[in-house]
């Protein structure tokens, strides 16, 4: 992936807590009222998917697999260029019948840990067959942990997209867009699912629209996306979670969750509406409660409030499609920009290419944050 810097009349500013490259200022497009406006941090050619900040202040990337990239993971080093991590092996693709122990068919969700492992979600391309959990020491540079998603914690269909670490009981939470929140114990492997055939967990009856132009799927049918937007509270006592193509923010307590030992009715009495929503990809949480919403047909950023209410905090023309999120140490709420509504998957089976690069972008949050949400 080439990096690109159409501002080369610019200087440069290095962020020292942070050691990013801020190649453009903040843009003049934001929400009435407000001082909150985006910051691009860097430009790509490929689109990411989503992003995580290390506690070292590291910044890397998931590669969407609609844009088929070379390598499934990539850290954008302080001047600006990118390498393939943990590695070019590592990042590059399975053996051809998927079962290779070295490499990765698909990553979206990627998260890292308070001691700087970085958790990459494989996808497995869309098989469940094939979805692992690979967890990668960025400070000491070796594998921590892998892990197959274990056949219970998916069905037939399953498309682990996301992911939030629990490290106080030490499981992942996986959000499958068939519509559940799959578990995984990082310790023992073993998995179960939630939420089964829960309307919380499925697609509101809303359209997504982008550029005034509604989102189908290659069929030409209006996409209906379920459970997809997922995040774990600071305190890590709550899950919060949504559809793309739904209007509400859920939460669950982690405790629960956790439990493999808990009852379904128990699961689906504790979810709570924690309030609305805009059609949206990713959310991040402050240390307040504000949940930060990817709106990506208001080319925005909405923030849902401990009171229920959702508001528009930033709109910028540029970020066509915000996806994940990460919090970071330095305190901004960075974000991705990849213009997937212009993808075959969202745009009736057909490649529109854009008429922008792809971005990474950062915010200030209106509450001090956690890294690694």
């Amino acid at each position: 992936m080439r990096f690109l810097n159409r501002f080369a009349f610019a200087a440069a500013l290095i962020v020292a807590s942070m050691s990013t490259l801020v190649i453009s200022a903040p843009g003049a497009a934001q929400d009435a009222g407000s001082d909150r406006v985006i910051e691009i941090v860097a430009e790509f050619e490929d689109g990411p998917g989503n992003v995580t900040v290390s506690p070292d202040g590291r910044i890397f990337l998931s590669m969407h697999q609609f844009y088929d990239p070379q390598f499934r993971v990539m850290e954008l080093l302080p001047d600006g260029s990118t390498t393939p991590f943990p590695n070019e092996q590592w990042s590059g693709p399975r053996g051809e019948d998927g079962t290779a122990d070295v490499g990765l068919t698909a990553v979206l969700g990627l998260r890292s840990d308070s001691n700087g492992v970085i958790w990459l979600l494989d996808n497995g391309g869309g098989d469940p067959t094939k979805a692992r959990l690979v967890g990668w020491d960025s400070r000491s540079d070796e594998m921590a942990a892998f892990l197959d998603v274990p056949a219970a914690a998916s069905i037939e269909g399953s498309f682990h997209n996301d992911l939030a670490i629990d490290e106080e009981r030490g499981v992942v939470y996986l959000a499958d867009i068939a519509g559940r929140i799959g578990v995984v114990d990082l310790e023992t492997g073993e998995g179960w699912r939630w939420l089964d055939g829960s309307p919380v967990a499925d697609a509101d009856d809303v359209d997504f629209v982008v550029r005034g132009e509604v989102l189908t799927d290659p069929d030409g049918e209006p996409v209906r996306t379920k459970l997809n937007p997922i995040t774990i509270s600071p305190d890590g006592e709550w899950v919060y979670f949504g559809s793309m193509n739904g209007l509400s923010v859920y939460r669950v307590p982690a405790g629960l969750l956790a439990d493999r030992n808990s009852s379904a009715d128990a699961i689906e009495a504790a979810v709570e509406r924690y309030g609305d929503k805009s059609p949206s990809d990713g959310i991040t949480i402050d240390n307040a409660g504000n949940v930060y919403v990817t709106d990506g047909g208001g080319n925005a950023i909405g923030i849902t409030r401990p009171d229920g209410s959702y508001e528009t905090l930033i709109v910028d023309r540029r970020i066509e499609w915000p996806d994940g999120m990460s919090t970071g140490p330095d305190g901004y709420i960075y974000a991705t920009v990849n213009r997937l509504n212009n993808a075959p998957p969202l745009n009736g089976g057909k490649m529109t290419e854009p008429s922008e690069p792809y971005y990474l972008i950062r915010f200030r949050p209106i509450a001090p944050v956690t890294q690694g949400r």
